[in-house]
């Protein structure tokens, strides 16, 4: 548990931050981190400030549908802006760089909106853990002078979702997701028909109750990971069966699942070092 006297200095250190912003948009998904910000900045600034969420196909309609209804229960200000990622060759090949072209096209949209709209800065969702990890994306919002408030705030994953517990927000414990691109192994090209598939995929996971999981493209092979604490209830003969209908129906010719359960990044693993070195161009 995060000592409650830290977290309420980082809590003043953030607002500090977001009132140096104003007026701000919000880079919004509806994750923990980013509906947190979103909230917190309408706490401080109130109507200087404005949540951007952005719909395109990587984007799933239930994660869209949830964040839009987040936005409403707490009341923060929210707009829908469309994004073209997928008609980017450098996005849709699929490489290590790709999550760096999908937030360079975000924050061009974004910045062409804060200039019309004169807003004076963008800030987005990412915390101390996401150092630790390779995520592209960082270096796009660095070139494109995207405030990091929760960063410089010092706050890590666990003391958001405290914050947001403490704050009675409803997704202080919603799974960690990510785009539906990042389902699809590296080198296999992001279509439009990949991304549906991996989409239905999981609103059937969904459906069956399951909570965490990834449902990851390889072509012929599915691979599905589901969070460790939920294996038990997957690894059975019956729910085996379902998961082999479910989705050879959606095309796959070999179902598997995968033992290791849920992992955030696991396809990261399969990217040659140099790969992960190399300065996304």
């Amino acid at each position: 548990m995060p000592d409650t006297a830290t977290l309420a200095v980082k809590r003043t250190t953030l607002d500090a931050r977001l009132r140096a912003l104003r007026p701000t948009l919000i880079a919004y998904s509806g994750g923990v981190d980013s509906a947190f910000l979103a909230w917190a900045a309408h706490q401080a600034l109130g109507s200087d400030m404005l949540a951007v969420i952005a719909d395109s196909p990587s984007l799933a309609r239930a994660h869209l549908v949830d964040a839009i209804a987040f936005a409403r229960e707490v009341d923060f200000p929210l707009e829908v802006i469309s994004t073209s990622e997928l008609d980017r060759p450098e996005y849709a090949r699929n490489d290590a760089s790709r999550c760096f072209h999908c937030k360079d096209e975000l924050f061009t949209v974004m910045e062409e909106f804060r200039r019309t709209r004169g807003f004076h800065s963008i800030a987005y969702g990412v915390n101390v853990d996401d150092q630790g990890d390779f995520r592209p994306g960082q270096s796009a919002a660095q070139q494109h002078h995207v405030a990091a408030p929760l960063l410089e705030a010092g706050l890590t994953k666990q003391e958001i979702r405290e914050l947001a517990r403490t704050a009675g927000l409803r997704i202080w414990d919603k799974p960690a997701s990510a785009c539906l691109s990042s389902r699809i192994e590296y080198g296999r090209p992001v279509t439009r028909e990949a991304l549906s598939v991996v989409e239905q995929g999981e609103d059937a996971l969904r459906a069956l109750g399951f909570r965490q999981f990834r449902v990851r493209h390889h072509g012929e092979i599915v691979r599905i990971e589901i969070a460790r604490e939920e294996l038990p209830r997957a690894l059975t003969p019956g729910m085996a069966a379902e998961f082999t209908r479910t989705f050879k129906a959606l095309g796959f010719k070999f179902v598997t699942l995968d033992l290791e359960g849920f992992r955030s990044g696991s396809l990261n693993a399969l990217l040659p070092a140099e790969q992960i070195a190399r300065r996304p161009e």
